[in-house]
């Protein structure tokens, strides 16, 4: 059994762990969500769209909370959108 101590420090180490992740180290992209889901047409387009909004709003925040502006902003932002939505 584990000990409140042991369980506090894990705990903690995932939340650290989850929030140093980049957003498509947690989740599929979303060609490939699309794709699961046998999407097609307008259907997939409608979910790519907005699955691409989702991650710009993420990773806008992730830029945000490591402090970046500027080109290194614009530069981890697509990175990290691309990432997310994936081919």
């Amino acid at each position: 059994m584990l000990t409140k101590k042991a369980l506090a420090a894990a705990a903690l180490f995932g939340l650290l762990a989850s929030a140093a992740l980049p957003v498509s180290a947690f989740a599929d992209s979303c060609a490939a969500t699309a794709a699961s889901k046998n999407l097609a047409g307008a259907a997939k387009t409608s979910f790519m769209k907005k699955c691409s909004s989702d991650a710009a709003k993420t990773c806008d925040a992730a830029a945000a909370d490591k402090k970046l502006a500027g080109a290194a902003k614009t530069s981890f932002t697509k990175k990290c959108v691309n990432d997310a939505v994936g081919s």
